[in-house]
Protein backbone atom coordinates (compact mmCIF):
# COMPACT_ATOMS: atom_id res chain seq x y z
CA UNK A 1 0.00 0.00 0.00
CA UNK A 2 1.44 3.32 -0.62
CA UNK A 3 1.33 5.93 1.45
CA UNK A 4 1.56 10.06 2.17
CA UNK A 5 2.75 12.06 4.98
CA UNK A 6 0.33 14.29 6.79
CA UNK A 7 0.70 16.35 10.20
CA UNK A 8 -1.43 17.55 12.84
CA UNK A 9 -0.59 19.21 15.93
CA UNK A 10 1.11 15.96 17.60
CA UNK A 11 3.22 15.29 14.57
CA UNK A 12 3.45 13.67 11.41
CA UNK A 13 0.99 10.34 10.71
CA UNK A 14 1.34 8.09 7.68
CA UNK A 15 -2.49 7.94 5.55
CA UNK A 16 -3.04 5.90 2.76
CA UNK A 17 -2.67 7.52 -0.64
CA UNK A 18 -6.00 7.12 -1.98
CA UNK A 19 -8.20 7.89 1.46
CA UNK A 20 -8.82 11.36 1.65
CA UNK A 21 -8.93 11.54 5.78
CA UNK A 22 -5.68 13.18 7.22
CA UNK A 23 -3.84 12.79 10.61
CA UNK A 24 -6.11 13.08 13.08
CA UNK A 25 -8.47 10.29 11.33
CA UNK A 26 -5.81 8.20 11.28
CA UNK A 27 -4.60 8.11 14.54
CA UNK A 28 -8.15 7.41 15.68
CA UNK A 29 -7.65 4.73 12.88
CA UNK A 30 -5.04 3.20 14.67
CA UNK A 31 -6.10 3.39 18.29
CA UNK A 32 -9.64 2.44 18.50
CA UNK A 33 -9.92 -1.06 16.59
CA UNK A 34 -12.89 -1.50 18.45
CA UNK A 35 -15.51 -2.77 16.08
CA UNK A 36 -13.72 -2.41 12.93
CA UNK A 37 -15.56 -2.79 9.70
CA UNK A 38 -18.81 -3.98 12.02
CA UNK A 39 -19.74 -0.60 14.00
CA UNK A 40 -18.37 2.22 12.16
CA UNK A 41 -20.47 5.40 12.66
CA UNK A 42 -23.46 5.52 10.91
CA UNK A 43 -23.98 6.27 7.13
CA UNK A 44 -26.71 8.95 9.00
CA UNK A 45 -24.10 11.18 11.04
CA UNK A 46 -21.92 11.26 8.49
CA UNK A 47 -24.72 12.54 5.81
CA UNK A 48 -25.60 14.44 8.70
CA UNK A 49 -22.01 16.16 8.75
CA UNK A 50 -22.39 16.70 5.22
CA UNK A 51 -25.04 18.60 5.72
CA UNK A 52 -23.90 21.05 8.76
CA UNK A 53 -20.54 21.83 7.41
CA UNK A 54 -22.29 22.84 4.38
CA UNK A 55 -24.63 24.75 5.89
CA UNK A 56 -21.81 26.35 8.21
CA UNK A 57 -19.67 27.23 5.86
CA UNK A 58 -22.69 29.08 3.63
CA UNK A 59 -23.06 31.17 7.30
CA UNK A 60 -19.08 31.81 7.83
CA UNK A 61 -19.56 33.41 4.08
CA UNK A 62 -21.84 35.53 4.67
CA UNK A 63 -20.50 36.48 8.09
CA UNK A 64 -17.24 36.45 7.71
CA UNK A 65 -16.23 36.78 4.05
CA UNK A 66 -13.11 37.92 4.56
CA UNK A 67 -12.16 34.32 6.08
CA UNK A 68 -14.63 32.00 4.05
CA UNK A 69 -13.92 33.08 0.66
CA UNK A 70 -16.37 32.11 -2.35
CA UNK A 71 -13.62 30.46 -4.05
CA UNK A 72 -13.12 28.41 -0.43
CA UNK A 73 -17.40 28.17 0.23
CA UNK A 74 -17.83 26.76 -3.46
CA UNK A 75 -15.00 23.81 -2.99
CA UNK A 76 -16.45 22.77 0.70
CA UNK A 77 -19.73 22.95 -0.44
CA UNK A 78 -18.95 20.77 -3.66
CA UNK A 79 -17.51 17.92 -1.26
CA UNK A 80 -20.24 18.47 1.34
CA UNK A 81 -23.22 17.63 -1.50
CA UNK A 82 -20.47 14.11 -2.24
CA UNK A 83 -20.94 13.51 1.54
CA UNK A 84 -24.39 14.34 1.76
CA UNK A 85 -24.99 11.72 -1.52
CA UNK A 86 -23.01 8.98 0.06
CA UNK A 87 -20.24 9.00 -2.75
CA UNK A 88 -17.11 9.69 -0.19
CA UNK A 89 -18.44 7.07 3.00
CA UNK A 90 -15.68 5.06 2.00
CA UNK A 91 -13.67 7.84 3.40
CA UNK A 92 -14.98 7.50 6.88
CA UNK A 93 -13.57 4.66 8.82
CA UNK A 94 -14.06 5.28 12.39
CA UNK A 95 -16.16 3.25 14.75
CA UNK A 96 -18.29 4.22 17.12
CA UNK A 97 -16.24 3.13 19.96
CA UNK A 98 -13.74 6.36 20.13
CA UNK A 99 -13.77 9.60 21.51
CA UNK A 100 -17.35 10.43 23.60
CA UNK A 101 -17.26 13.54 22.30
CA UNK A 102 -17.32 12.53 18.96
CA UNK A 103 -14.26 14.52 18.14
CA UNK A 104 -12.27 12.59 15.86
CA UNK A 105 -15.39 11.75 13.80
CA UNK A 106 -16.40 15.60 13.35
CA UNK A 107 -12.14 15.99 12.47
CA UNK A 108 -12.86 13.22 10.06
CA UNK A 109 -15.48 15.18 8.17
CA UNK A 110 -13.31 18.08 8.64
CA UNK A 111 -10.34 16.50 6.82
CA UNK A 112 -12.14 14.46 4.52
CA UNK A 113 -14.09 17.71 3.07
CA UNK A 114 -11.04 19.72 3.31
CA UNK A 115 -9.08 17.60 1.29
CA UNK A 116 -11.82 16.92 -1.39
CA UNK A 117 -12.58 20.86 -1.94
CA UNK A 118 -8.23 21.47 -2.26
CA UNK A 119 -8.95 18.49 -4.88
CA UNK A 120 -11.52 19.80 -6.92
CA UNK A 121 -9.70 23.11 -6.77
CA UNK A 122 -6.90 21.46 -7.87
CA UNK A 123 -4.78 23.63 -5.20
CA UNK A 124 -4.25 23.29 -1.47
CA UNK A 125 -6.05 26.39 -0.11
CA UNK A 126 -8.39 24.63 2.57
CA UNK A 127 -7.56 23.62 5.99
CA UNK A 128 -9.69 21.06 8.33
CA UNK A 129 -9.15 23.35 11.08
CA UNK A 130 -9.01 26.93 10.01
CA UNK A 131 -11.78 26.22 7.42
CA UNK A 132 -14.05 23.37 7.46
CA UNK A 133 -14.62 23.61 11.55
CA UNK A 134 -14.53 27.09 11.32
CA UNK A 135 -16.69 28.70 14.18
CA UNK A 136 -17.34 25.32 15.15
CA UNK A 137 -16.26 23.12 17.70
CA UNK A 138 -16.85 19.15 18.10
CA UNK A 139 -18.93 19.44 20.75
CA UNK A 140 -21.42 21.48 19.49
CA UNK A 141 -21.25 19.86 15.47
CA UNK A 142 -21.75 16.14 17.02
CA UNK A 143 -24.78 16.75 18.83
CA UNK A 144 -25.63 18.64 15.68
CA UNK A 145 -25.23 15.46 13.77
CA UNK A 146 -26.82 13.50 16.17
CA UNK A 147 -30.18 15.73 16.11
CA UNK A 148 -29.74 16.20 12.35
CA UNK A 149 -29.96 12.71 11.57
CA UNK A 150 -32.58 11.75 13.88
CA UNK A 151 -35.34 13.71 12.78
CA UNK A 152 -34.18 12.72 9.23
CA UNK A 153 -34.37 9.29 10.04
CA UNK A 154 -38.02 9.24 11.83
CA UNK A 155 -39.33 11.88 9.35
CA UNK A 156 -38.30 10.29 6.42
CA UNK A 157 -37.79 6.16 7.14
CA UNK A 158 -39.89 5.08 10.73
CA UNK A 159 -43.15 7.03 9.97
CA UNK A 160 -43.48 6.27 6.59
CA UNK A 161 -43.26 2.23 7.58
CA UNK A 162 -45.23 2.35 10.05
CA UNK A 163 -47.93 4.66 8.18
CA UNK A 164 -47.97 2.00 5.02
CA UNK A 165 -48.88 -0.73 7.76
CA UNK A 166 -51.98 1.27 8.91
CA UNK A 167 -52.77 1.37 5.22
CA UNK A 168 -52.60 -2.28 4.84
CA UNK A 169 -54.52 -2.59 8.27
CA UNK A 170 -57.04 0.00 6.84
CA UNK A 171 -57.96 -2.48 4.07
CA UNK A 172 -57.95 -5.82 6.05
CA UNK A 173 -60.49 -3.77 8.61
CA UNK A 174 -62.82 -3.27 5.65
CA UNK A 175 -62.41 -6.63 3.70
CA UNK A 176 -63.36 -8.80 6.98
CA UNK A 177 -65.97 -6.66 8.04
CA UNK A 178 -68.99 -8.42 9.90
CA UNK A 179 -66.97 -11.69 10.79
CA UNK A 180 -67.18 -12.95 14.37
CA UNK A 181 -64.77 -14.55 15.95
CA UNK A 182 -64.14 -15.69 20.20
CA UNK A 183 -61.72 -13.01 21.87
CA UNK A 184 -59.01 -14.14 24.14
CA UNK A 185 -57.92 -12.37 27.09
CA UNK A 186 -55.31 -13.82 29.58
CA UNK A 187 -54.60 -16.51 26.56
CA UNK A 188 -58.25 -18.18 27.28
CA UNK A 189 -61.20 -17.93 25.86
CA UNK A 190 -63.80 -14.68 26.35
CA UNK A 191 -66.73 -13.12 24.48
CA UNK A 192 -66.74 -12.65 20.93
CA UNK A 193 -65.05 -9.85 18.60
CA UNK A 194 -65.29 -9.05 15.09
CA UNK A 195 -62.54 -9.93 13.15
CA UNK A 196 -62.50 -6.50 11.77
CA UNK A 197 -62.30 -5.00 15.77
CA UNK A 198 -59.53 -6.76 16.36
CA UNK A 199 -57.23 -5.33 12.97
CA UNK A 200 -58.61 -2.08 14.36
CA UNK A 201 -56.71 -2.34 17.69
CA UNK A 202 -53.48 -3.17 15.94
CA UNK A 203 -54.16 -0.26 13.58
CA UNK A 204 -54.95 2.38 16.08
CA UNK A 205 -52.07 1.61 18.37
CA UNK A 206 -49.60 1.86 15.46
CA UNK A 207 -51.37 5.72 14.79
CA UNK A 208 -50.70 6.47 18.42
CA UNK A 209 -47.43 5.85 17.83
CA UNK A 210 -46.79 7.58 15.23
CA UNK A 211 -48.70 10.54 16.63
CA UNK A 212 -46.13 10.08 19.32
CA UNK A 213 -43.13 10.50 17.01
CA UNK A 214 -44.39 13.19 16.26
CA UNK A 215 -44.39 15.03 19.33
CA UNK A 216 -40.94 13.82 19.89
CA UNK A 217 -39.40 14.89 16.78
CA UNK A 218 -40.11 18.67 17.83
CA UNK A 219 -37.51 18.56 20.64
CA UNK A 220 -34.93 17.07 18.34
CA UNK A 221 -35.14 20.08 15.56
CA UNK A 222 -33.17 22.39 18.22
CA UNK A 223 -29.57 22.30 17.12
CA UNK A 224 -26.56 22.63 19.33
CA UNK A 225 -24.42 24.68 16.71
CA UNK A 226 -23.07 27.87 17.87
CA UNK A 227 -22.55 26.45 21.24
CA UNK A 228 -18.36 26.04 20.72
CA UNK A 229 -16.81 24.30 23.38
CA UNK A 230 -18.42 24.43 26.24
CA UNK A 231 -21.80 26.52 25.65
CA UNK A 232 -21.00 29.82 25.39
CA UNK A 233 -19.94 30.56 21.48
CA UNK A 234 -16.36 31.24 21.73
CA UNK A 235 -15.03 32.28 18.44
CA UNK A 236 -18.73 31.73 16.71
CA UNK A 237 -19.52 35.50 15.79
CA UNK A 238 -23.22 36.70 15.99
CA UNK A 239 -25.57 35.00 14.56
CA UNK A 240 -24.06 32.24 13.43
CA UNK A 241 -26.31 29.57 15.44
CA UNK A 242 -29.46 31.12 13.95
CA UNK A 243 -27.99 31.13 10.28
CA UNK A 244 -26.70 27.72 10.24
CA UNK A 245 -30.05 26.95 11.38
CA UNK A 246 -31.77 28.18 8.82
CA UNK A 247 -29.26 27.00 6.41
CA UNK A 248 -29.86 23.23 7.83
CA UNK A 249 -33.69 23.48 7.25
CA UNK A 250 -33.14 24.78 3.50
CA UNK A 251 -30.74 22.08 2.32
CA UNK A 252 -32.60 19.06 4.60
CA UNK A 253 -36.20 20.59 3.64
CA UNK A 254 -36.58 19.82 7.29
CA UNK A 255 -37.77 22.63 10.33
CA UNK A 256 -34.16 23.34 12.42
CA UNK A 257 -33.91 26.10 14.89
CA UNK A 258 -31.17 27.10 17.01
CA UNK A 259 -31.27 25.98 20.55
CA UNK A 260 -32.61 28.25 23.16
CA UNK A 261 -29.40 27.42 25.91
CA UNK A 262 -26.28 26.11 24.24
CA UNK A 263 -25.17 24.49 28.16
CA UNK A 264 -27.67 22.31 28.00
CA UNK A 265 -27.49 21.32 24.24
CA UNK A 266 -23.87 20.05 24.68
CA UNK A 267 -24.36 18.49 27.92
CA UNK A 268 -27.92 16.96 27.91
CA UNK A 269 -29.64 14.17 25.29
CA UNK A 270 -32.89 13.97 27.09
CA UNK A 271 -34.37 15.07 23.79
CA UNK A 272 -33.22 11.66 22.40
CA UNK A 273 -33.65 9.85 25.25
CA UNK A 274 -37.74 11.14 24.84
CA UNK A 275 -37.70 10.35 21.27
CA UNK A 276 -36.15 7.20 21.46
CA UNK A 277 -39.18 6.28 24.22
CA UNK A 278 -41.43 6.88 21.92
CA UNK A 279 -39.76 4.58 18.96
CA UNK A 280 -39.67 1.88 21.99
CA UNK A 281 -43.17 2.01 22.34
CA UNK A 282 -44.09 1.80 18.78
CA UNK A 283 -41.39 -1.29 19.18
CA UNK A 284 -43.95 -2.68 22.03
CA UNK A 285 -46.72 -2.59 20.02
CA UNK A 286 -45.36 -4.63 16.60
CA UNK A 287 -44.43 -7.20 19.16
CA UNK A 288 -47.64 -7.46 20.49
CA UNK A 289 -49.06 -7.42 16.63
CA UNK A 290 -46.34 -10.03 15.19
CA UNK A 291 -47.47 -12.21 18.11
CA UNK A 292 -50.87 -11.38 17.75
CA UNK A 293 -50.76 -12.97 13.77
CA UNK A 294 -48.18 -15.57 14.56
CA UNK A 295 -50.66 -17.12 17.35
CA UNK A 296 -53.57 -16.53 15.61
CA UNK A 297 -52.38 -18.24 12.43
CA UNK A 298 -50.39 -20.87 14.65
CA UNK A 299 -51.52 -25.17 13.35
CA UNK A 300 -52.05 -25.65 10.62
CA UNK A 301 -54.16 -28.28 12.27
CA UNK A 302 -53.18 -27.73 16.43
CA UNK A 303 -53.03 -24.63 17.04
CA UNK A 304 -55.53 -21.58 16.60
CA UNK A 305 -55.53 -21.77 12.94
CA UNK A 306 -57.87 -19.15 12.67
CA UNK A 307 -55.87 -16.71 10.07
CA UNK A 308 -54.14 -17.68 7.36
CA UNK A 309 -50.47 -15.95 6.55
CA UNK A 310 -48.05 -16.26 3.39
CA UNK A 311 -45.57 -19.20 3.38
CA UNK A 312 -42.10 -17.68 2.06
CA UNK A 313 -39.50 -20.39 3.18
CA UNK A 314 -38.97 -23.62 4.62
CA UNK A 315 -39.48 -23.91 7.96
CA UNK A 316 -37.20 -26.79 8.83
CA UNK A 317 -34.62 -28.99 7.59
CA UNK A 318 -35.93 -32.30 8.84
CA UNK A 319 -39.98 -31.52 9.33
CA UNK A 320 -41.07 -31.83 5.73
CA UNK A 321 -43.66 -29.42 4.69
CA UNK A 322 -43.24 -27.25 8.22
CA UNK A 323 -43.58 -23.54 7.42
CA UNK A 324 -42.97 -20.91 10.16
CA UNK A 325 -44.20 -17.51 10.92
CA UNK A 326 -40.70 -15.87 10.49
CA UNK A 327 -41.65 -12.46 9.57
CA UNK A 328 -43.46 -12.31 12.82
CA UNK A 329 -40.21 -13.93 14.45
CA UNK A 330 -37.95 -11.05 12.44
CA UNK A 331 -39.85 -8.33 14.01
CA UNK A 332 -40.04 -9.15 17.55
CA UNK A 333 -36.35 -9.98 17.23
CA UNK A 334 -36.63 -6.40 16.38
CA UNK A 335 -38.71 -5.12 19.17
CA UNK A 336 -36.22 -6.73 21.92
CA UNK A 337 -32.89 -5.17 20.14
CA UNK A 338 -35.07 -1.84 20.11
CA UNK A 339 -36.00 -2.15 23.72
CA UNK A 340 -32.18 -3.42 24.85
CA UNK A 341 -30.73 -0.23 22.54
CA UNK A 342 -33.45 2.10 25.23
CA UNK A 343 -31.72 0.89 27.94
CA UNK A 344 -28.13 1.89 26.37
CA UNK A 345 -29.23 5.40 24.86
CA UNK A 346 -30.89 6.31 28.48
CA UNK A 347 -27.36 5.24 30.32
CA UNK A 348 -25.44 7.49 27.64
CA UNK A 349 -27.80 10.42 28.46
CA UNK A 350 -27.54 10.80 31.89
CA UNK A 351 -23.39 10.94 31.82
CA UNK A 352 -23.55 14.25 31.07
CA UNK A 353 -20.39 15.60 33.31
CA UNK A 354 -20.12 19.58 33.62
CA UNK A 355 -20.38 21.04 30.22
CA UNK A 356 -20.48 18.12 28.26
CA UNK A 357 -21.81 14.39 27.46
CA UNK A 358 -19.03 12.25 26.29
CA UNK A 359 -21.30 8.82 25.66
CA UNK A 360 -22.83 10.78 22.62
CA UNK A 361 -21.45 8.11 19.78
CA UNK A 362 -23.06 5.12 21.71
CA UNK A 363 -26.18 7.16 22.32
CA UNK A 364 -26.92 8.02 18.76
CA UNK A 365 -25.86 4.60 17.45
CA UNK A 366 -28.35 2.90 19.36
CA UNK A 367 -30.73 5.46 18.21
CA UNK A 368 -29.60 4.76 14.35
CA UNK A 369 -29.99 1.50 14.79
CA UNK A 370 -33.27 1.25 16.75
CA UNK A 371 -34.78 3.42 14.02
CA UNK A 372 -33.43 2.02 10.87
CA UNK A 373 -34.18 -1.73 12.29
CA UNK A 374 -37.26 -0.92 13.35
CA UNK A 375 -38.27 0.92 9.93
CA UNK A 376 -37.43 -1.80 8.01
CA UNK A 377 -38.74 -4.72 10.07
CA UNK A 378 -42.23 -2.92 9.54
CA UNK A 379 -41.58 -2.52 5.47
CA UNK A 380 -40.69 -6.23 5.51
CA UNK A 381 -43.35 -7.55 7.71
CA UNK A 382 -45.98 -5.64 5.69
CA UNK A 383 -44.74 -6.94 2.40
CA UNK A 384 -44.14 -10.43 3.20
CA UNK A 385 -46.96 -11.15 6.35
CA UNK A 386 -49.79 -8.52 6.75
CA UNK A 387 -51.00 -7.53 3.41
CA UNK A 388 -51.21 -11.46 2.78
CA UNK A 389 -53.51 -11.59 5.76
CA UNK A 390 -56.46 -13.68 5.63
CA UNK A 391 -58.99 -15.28 7.42
CA UNK A 392 -59.97 -18.75 8.06
CA UNK A 393 -63.65 -18.49 8.57
CA UNK A 394 -64.78 -21.90 9.08
CA UNK A 395 -62.18 -22.00 11.87
CA UNK A 396 -63.63 -18.94 13.77
CA UNK A 397 -67.00 -19.87 13.58
CA UNK A 398 -66.07 -23.24 14.74
CA UNK A 399 -63.81 -21.76 17.83
CA UNK A 400 -66.47 -19.16 18.55
CA UNK A 401 -69.10 -21.65 18.90
CA UNK A 402 -67.02 -23.79 20.72
CA UNK A 403 -66.13 -21.22 23.55
CA UNK A 404 -67.50 -21.74 26.68
CA UNK A 405 -67.45 -17.62 27.68
CA UNK A 406 -70.39 -17.29 25.23
CA UNK A 407 -72.30 -18.01 28.61
CA UNK A 408 -72.09 -14.51 29.09
CA UNK A 409 -74.53 -13.74 26.88
CA UNK A 410 -77.01 -15.79 29.61
CA UNK A 411 -75.99 -13.51 32.37
CA UNK A 412 -79.10 -11.25 32.47
CA UNK A 413 -81.22 -14.42 32.38
CA UNK A 414 -80.20 -16.40 34.74
CA UNK A 415 -77.39 -15.11 36.78
CA UNK A 416 -73.58 -14.47 36.93
CA UNK A 417 -73.30 -17.75 38.87
CA UNK A 418 -75.93 -19.86 37.35
CA UNK A 419 -74.10 -19.26 33.95
CA UNK A 420 -70.95 -20.23 35.72
CA UNK A 421 -72.44 -23.58 36.78
CA UNK A 422 -73.71 -24.04 33.34
CA UNK A 423 -69.76 -23.38 31.65
CA UNK A 424 -68.67 -25.44 33.98
CA UNK A 425 -70.68 -28.53 33.37
CA UNK A 426 -70.58 -28.07 29.66
CA UNK A 427 -66.79 -28.06 30.18
CA UNK A 428 -67.10 -31.31 32.44
CA UNK A 429 -69.81 -33.40 30.85
CA UNK A 430 -68.23 -32.41 27.12
CA UNK A 431 -71.37 -30.88 26.31
CA UNK A 432 -72.86 -27.57 24.69
CA UNK A 433 -73.64 -24.63 26.27
CA UNK A 434 -77.04 -25.11 25.76
CA UNK A 435 -77.67 -28.79 26.89
CA UNK A 436 -75.63 -27.80 30.26
CA UNK A 437 -78.23 -24.92 30.85
CA UNK A 438 -81.35 -27.09 30.23
CA UNK A 439 -80.19 -29.97 32.04
CA UNK A 440 -79.71 -27.62 34.96
CA UNK A 441 -82.89 -25.73 34.26
CA UNK A 442 -81.85 -22.58 34.05
CA UNK A 443 -83.74 -22.09 30.74
CA UNK A 444 -86.27 -23.97 28.27
CA UNK A 445 -84.76 -25.21 25.27
CA UNK A 446 -86.94 -22.50 22.84
CA UNK A 447 -85.84 -19.75 25.49
CA UNK A 448 -82.30 -20.66 25.05
CA UNK A 449 -82.30 -20.78 21.25
CA UNK A 450 -84.67 -16.92 21.71
CA UNK A 451 -81.46 -15.43 24.08
CA UNK A 452 -78.54 -16.89 22.50
CA UNK A 453 -77.22 -15.12 19.53
CA UNK A 454 -73.31 -15.31 19.23
CA UNK A 455 -72.74 -13.19 16.48
CA UNK A 456 -75.15 -10.37 17.91
CA UNK A 457 -72.69 -10.11 21.44
CA UNK A 458 -69.52 -8.15 19.11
Amino acid sequence: MEYRIEHDSMGEMQVPADRLWAAQTQRSHENFEIGVGIETMPAEIIHAFGVLKKAAAITNNKLRPEKMTDEKLGAIMAACDEVMAGKLNDHFPLVVWQTGSGTQSNMNSNEVIANRGNQILGKTLLHPNDDTNMSQSSNDTFPTAMHIAAVLILEDKLIPAAETLIATFKRLEEENEGIVKSGRTHLQDATPIKFSQEISGWRSSLEKDVELIKRAIDPLRELALGGTAVGTGLNAPKGFDTGVAEEVSKITGKSFITASNKFHALTSKDELVFAHGAIKALACDMMKIANDVRWLASGPRDGLGEIFIPENEPGSSIMPGKVNPTQCEAVTMVAVQVMGNDVAVTMAASQGNFELNVFMPVCIYNFLQSARLLAEAIVSFNKNCAVGIKANKEKMHHNLHNSLMLVTALNPYIGYENAAKTAKKAFKDNISLKEACVELGFLTAEKFDEVFHPEEMA
